[in-house]
């Protein structure tokens, strides 16, 4: 892996010099919009870009439901600021999430019709049809549904996918950048990288830290930034936990109990949406109790293996199905790499870096609601509804080659 070189520049040059580089490459541009604080940087970068040569640019923004309402107001002031030089997709459709609150909905539906009486917010003006999107099938997972309406719009153009990512916020994303087998990249260049036929993710603000966002901002007060950065700041929240994303996800949950003291009026909305939002807004940050992340007890009369047991047996037949099949091709793995038993505990050092398994590490996949078993260095298999969909491209092509 390439070790990081340092030039006499500014974060903030390099960005525009990178910006500038693929407008002149790229047919079609896209920016992946969420309303943060290195998304909306990304963005304003981009557009003063696409005003001076009065080009479009497509915005892509998933709605998600359930996100700050200074988050949703804050998208909408920089839809209105830059709507002369935009093709909006403000996509407002029923995905599947990962809800890692509750092991009785592990999986939920945003936007679900079914249950419009109790969204935590109503459709913006803005939204787009969801007729346009013809290869969307319900309930189809979020992830899924990005890279199809990539690959959909970057048929027939070449295009760049703008992504806002930063090397120093984990490992994987800096791996994104630096990394020697990512594949094909624009001109060598390791701030790109080639996604398909037509398609390059650019990530133009890779080397920026988060003090640089609000750096730019000082500089540039008149342009827009999301407000609820503002509370936060006033509620001492480190720059390092200041996040706006989705707050079911596995990792993002720790965030919920922000919610009481930034906009407890959507904390409401939140509660009434979904099972457990308010146990673990209440619980996540006590050490000692059954969300503490690191800190795995159990009770003395207990083993591992049989705490383990205990603990499917609280969930839903389902549920508990689900992980039981999950634990037994974990245990099946670990036997081909030469284990001959799980140990119940293995050294904290080992288990830290992810490398040695455990019965304590099962215990923590189900104390931490971590449905697809990530701590078991498993995989989220294919939705239904994408699985569907590439059923239904194979046979339209098997039809076009047969001129049906």
């Amino acid at each position: 892996m390439s070790k990081k070189i340092y030039i006499d520049k500014s974060v903030l040059t390099a960005s525009k010099e990178r910006i500038k580089l693929v407008f002149d490459d790229f047919e079609r541009i896209y920016i992946s919009f969420s309303g943060g604080k290195d998304s909306s940087v990304m963005t304003h970068l981009v557009m003063e870009e696409a005003i001076k040569r009065n080009r479009k640019v497509w915005l892509l923004i998933i709605d998600l439901e359930a996100q700050y309402k200074d988050t949703m107001d804050h998208v909408q002031t920089m839809v209105e600021k830059y709507k002369d030089y935009i093709d909006l997709h403000w996509v407002c459709i029923p995905l599947l999430l990962r809800n890692a609150v509750t092991n009785f909905e592990p999986r939920r539906v945003c936007r679900d019709e079914d249950k419009k009486d109790i969204w935590v917010r109503e459709k913006p003006m803005y939204a787009s049809d969801k007729t346009q999107y013809d290869f969307y099938q319900p309930k189809m997972e979020f992830e899924e549904f990005m890279v199809l309406f990539w690959e959909r719009y970057s048929e027939w153009k070449k295009t760049a996918a703008f992504i806002w990512i930063r090397s120093d916020e984990s490992l994987h994303r800096y791996k994104a950048i630096v990394s020697e087998k990512k594949g094909l990249m624009h001109k060598d260049l390791h701030w790109t990288t080639k996604v398909s036929k037509n398609l390059y993710n650019i990530y133009p603000i890779y080397d920026r830290r988060t003090e640089d966002d609000w750096i730019f901002h000082s500089k540039f007060p008149e342009l827009p930034h999301n407000k609820i950065y503002d509370k936060m700041l006033q509620a001492w929240v480190k720059l390092s936990d200041q996040r706006i994303c989705q707050p079911y996800w596995d990792d993002q949950k720790r965030g919920l109990r922000l919610y009481h003291i930034l906009e407890p009026e959507t904390r409401y909305k939140l509660i009434k949406r979904v099972w457990w939002v308010n146990s673990w807004a209440l619980y996540i940050k006590e050490r000692g109790n059954m969300t503490w992340y690191d800190f795995v007890t159990k009770p003395e009369w207990h083993t591992r293996q049989s705490f383990c047991n205990f603990l499917l047996k609280t969930m839903p037949n389902r549920t508990s199905q689900h992980y039981r099949e999950r634990f037994i091709k974990f245990i099946a793995g670990r036997k081909k790499r030469g284990y001959t038993k799980i140990p119940e505990e293995a050294p904290a050092e080992l288990e830290a870096k992810c490398r040695a398994p455990s019965r304590r590490r099962m215990c923590k996949v189900l104390l931490r609601n971590d449905y697809w078993c990530k701590w078991l260095w498993q995989t989220q298999p294919l939705s239904e509804a994408y699985q569907k969909f590439k059923a239904i491209r194979s046979l339209k092509k098997q039809k076009e080659k047969m001129g049906i």
